[in-house]
């Protein structure tokens, strides 16, 4: 570690971004970063992705923390620099995603004074980080970064955001990064409590009706192996959330898969009607128990494991809560139902899988492929041809959920979709994230026409850094979700939900430099997608298949009803 040379505050945010291995960073420069850039330009060890908007590196760099355990950085200049930031740095926000922020600022001298590109960065960005620094001394700039790190990667993941005015950038200190740092107020807990991991061993061993359910916590902490393991010797059913796909693989008899609002028939009665349910890094968010009244109509012992505790006990009340890292938890109960001479209740346990399965056998997915192509169709295509081992970015809406449903993740980190803000755009410069995370992998975009171009201008970047994305365009000309809720619960009213104007998206992709195709008939879905992972296996292929324009998502739980309230295709 280099330690008393005089550098530039500018000099020092690069070098500190060297020290943290720091490979790839997603930006745009501006009048406040400049001296930031000019110090980038003489060095090749950090390498700068230049997007097309802020909005996209944030969620470049959001996709490359989910896809590789690595800490993705952003860098944005001041005032809409960071404004366009903002979304991406809420959607991180919202599902606990790790990364580093730094945005250019007007002069000290120069804040408070409606400098031009002057904006509250602070304060803007306070509702949705989990925390944020304005430098005013260059001395403190190295430390701050450190903690900036160090805040994003441990306790509760999140966004944290460093504030650099351009002075500071400019001015010199000597240049001392410290091996670690230590924050009084933050301590988050890492290892469970022994007698509350005991006390739920227990409860897990007499159950009758047990359920698993696992969320991004499990992902986030690396913890896939551990949680594989430990529903393995169980013998126990387990369902993912939307965020939790890939954390115990899709394939196995034992996932029942997504649960919630659009989640399968089995996955939700389960959750319902279980006598212990062990919650594992998850939230119960109104996307995934529906009404919380109507959820806790069913008496059962619940366990749930966090990092939070803020998570703990905040819709649903629990009778075990384990405060701690969930790997270090997991191996804990693992080791102890390794020692443990109790069994459990098999003859119970039977009776409950023939339920399950009796619940399964309505295979609540199933669908009709006629003349027009069905979006489901396309995505289970989509999974035959890759194997099943793409990763995969989403957009929001209907295309979301399908792909949720019918690609089966047995790998975590190979689903990245926007989850609790629910972000339209991201879809794109999510997979220009993953490939720089993952430089040799097969990176699929499914989205739609609707949710593509609010950042089709990442052609651009995509075409720059020659990136080999497929995307899958569901294209059925409308808002897809919103159409869904107008049809069923707004009288059929579509309100602004058809997309009108659009353009040609295989013209569109042509003039960006890159190969479009447009697929209409349900006998050329497979030929395209193996021309295009095959025959243009390194050029970005756009695909625009035209789908059922009234193809809905099911099953269904509406606003305000409970899990088992499921609307299923059949019923209408």
């Amino acid at each position: 570690m280099a330690v008393n040379m005089l550098l530039t505050g500018a000099e020092i945010v690069i070098r500190c971004l060297q020290e943290e291995k720091v490979e790839h960073v997603f930006g745009y420069p501006g009048g406040s970063v400049l001296y930031i850039y000019d110090e980038l330009f003489k060095q090749d060890k950090v390498k700068h992705v230049l997007v097309r908007h802020e909005q996209a590196a944030v969620h470049a760099a959001d996709a490359y923390s989910r896809s590789s355990d690595r800490i993705g950085v952003a860098l944005v200049t001041s005032g809409p620099g960071v404004t366009n930031a903002v979304t991406g740095i809420a959607t991180a926000y919202m599902d606990s995603v790790p990364m580093v922020i730094i945005s250019g600022q007007v002069p000290t001298h120069y804040i408070g004074q409606d400098a031009f590109q002057e904006c509250d960065t602070v304060g803007i960005t306070r509702p949705c980080v989990k925390h944020n620094f304005l430098v005013k001394d260059v001395r403190e700039l190295a430390s701050t970064i450190k903690k900036a790190f160090y805040l994003a990667r441990t306790g509760r993941p999140g966004p944290v955001l460093v504030d650099i005015p351009k002075n500071i950038t400019n001015e010199k200190c000597e240049f001392d990064y410290p091996e670690t740092v230590t924050i009084r107020s933050y301590n988050p807990v890492v290892k469970g409590h022994s007698g509350q991991i005991k006390k739920a061993l227990k409860l897990l061993q007499e159950a009758k009706r047990p359920m698993i359910y696992t969320g991004g916590g499990v992902i986030l902490s690396n913890a896939a192996d551990k949680l594989t393991t430990l529903i393995r010797m169980l013998g126990f059913p387990t369902t993912q959330t939307l965020m939790g796909l890939g954390g115990f693989p899709a394939t196995d008899r034992q996932c029942l898969g997504m649960l919630g609002m659009h989640g399968t028939y089995e996955a939700n009665m389960a959750m319902q009607q279980c006598d212990v349910l062990l919650a594992i890094g998850a939230r119960f968010d109104d996307r995934v128990i529906g009404n919380p009244d109507h959820f806790g109509e069913v008496k059962r012992k619940i366990i749930h494991i966090d990092i939070d505790p803020s998570s703990i006990s905040k819709r649903v009340k629990v009778d075990v809560p384990i405060v701690g890292h969930v790997p270090e938890v997991l191996g804990e109960l693992i080791a102890l139902l390794e020692e443990s001479t109790v069994k459990v209740d098999s003859k119970a346990l039977s009776a409950w899988w023939s339920q399950i399965e009796e619940w399964r056998g309505k295979d609540c997915l199933r669908f009709k492929q006629d003349e027009l192509i069905m979006p489901q169709f396309v995505v289970q295509k989509l999974y035959e041809v890759t194997d099943g081992d793409a990763f995969v970015t989403s957009d929001v809406g209907q295309h979301q959920m399908f792909a949720a449903q019918f690609y089966k993740f047995d790998k975590p980190r190979r689903w990245i979709n926007s989850g609790g803000l629910g972000t339209m755009g991201v879809g794109l410069p999510y997979a220009m994230g993953v490939r720089f995370a993952n430089p040799e992998a097969t990176v699929a975009c499914i989205t739609g026409e609707a949710s593509i171009q609010m950042c089709i201008q990442e052609l651009s970047t995509c075409k720059q850094f020659r990136l080999p994305i497929k995307i899958i365009n569901l294209n059925n000309r409308y808002l897809g979700m919103v159409r869904q809720w107008q049809e069923m619960f707004h009288g059929n009213r579509y309100a602004e939900s058809y997309v009108d104007a659009l353009p040609d998206f295989v013209k569109l992709a042509e003039s960006y430099g890159h190969v479009g195709m447009r697929i209409e008939r349900p006998e050329d879905v497979e030929p395209a997608l193996r021309k295009a992972f095959t025959t243009y296996k390194d050029d970005l292929v756009f695909m625009d298949f035209i789908t059922d324009q009234t193809a809905n998502v099911f099953p269904m739980v509406a606003a305000g009803k409970g899990l088992s309230e499921m609307i299923l295709a059949e019923d209408l």
